[in-house]
């Protein structure tokens, strides 16, 4: 059995599922999949709150829209959790406790048997505190559920002509900064608003992030090719006098590129 059939039979075992939907490759697929199997047993569920961008907010709406399934919008405050603030090595399983103690009661009251999140087989190879909270809400995560890696995804993704096939990755803002460091409206909304300077600058088709560190240091990460281009010196003077205006006294380049989870070199 190949695998987006494998994912279709599990989804269809489920018989009604609440998907927690970030608009992100791995939960576009798995809504457009359930859309498909579950038709309007399926609903979107997506959090809005500081740690994620505006814009990414408003690509859930659209894409939810063209899949025609039904989106609920939750307001999430999950700088008000100590651990979240204080960013602890585990602050990943503190906010995806609180997301989903609130999907369980959504699902409960919208009648939905199940609750599912974009989890995919390669997650299991990171650090990824997160998943402690999903085996206690009893989470299921199809995808990794039918052995599907990041590449699987982004295959079927083409092949159902999904918007995301090709999006770069997106974590939340919290991991822009080191643990340990306080995170704040001002900080997220700096970070935040750096890195779609810095996307729409460069057109950049990788992805773009901004390590936020001692309050007033800008670590900036992109691929190979981009940081080449971060070497003219009228990119490079655009880039900081923005940066200076949004705050930041220090702006780097990490001639190391682009890592996912570059923050968590320091602990794993």
């Amino acid at each position: 059995m190949d695998k987006l059939k494998r994912l279709s039979k599990i989804i269809g075992e489920m018989k009604s599922v609440l998907i927690a939907y970030s608009g992100g490759v791995d939960s576009t697929l798995l809504l457009r999949v359930a859309s498909d199997v579950l038709g309007e047993k399926v609903l979107a569920v997506t959090a809005r709150s500081a740690l994620y961008p505006q814009e990414e907010h408003r690509e859930t709406k659209r894409i939810t829209a063209m899949l025609e399934v039904r989106q609920i919008i939750i307001r999430q405050d999950e700088l008000k959790i100590k651990e979240i603030r204080t960013n602890v090595p585990q602050r990943c399983y503190y906010c995806k406790r609180e997301l989903f103690s609130t999907l369980v009661r959504l699902a409960r009251k919208e009648g939905l048997s199940n609750i599912a999140d974009g989890t995919n087989l390669d997650d299991l190879d990171d650090f990824r505190p997160g998943m402690k909270a999903a085996y206690e809400y009893d989470i299921r995560s199809p995808l990794r559920e039918a052995e599907l890696t990041k590449r699987d995804i982004r295959r079927l993704s083409r092949k159902l002509n999904l918007p995301t096939a090709d999006k770069p990755p997106m974590a939340c803002l919290a991991s822009r900064f080191p643990y340990g460091e306080e995170i704040t409206q001002k900080k997220l909304k700096m970070v935040e608003k750096g890195e779609e300077f810095l996307r729409d600058l460069l057109k950049a088709k990788q992805a773009v992030r901004v390590r936020h560190h001692d309050n007033n240091i800008a670590r900036i990460e992109v691929t190979g090719e981009e940081i080449f281009r971060l070497f003219n010196e009228e990119a490079r003077n655009k880039v900081v006098k923005e940066f200076r205006k949004l705050g930041y006294n220090y702006v780097n380049l990490d001639l190391e590129g682009y890592r996912s989870g570059s923050m968590n070199e320091v602990i794993l």
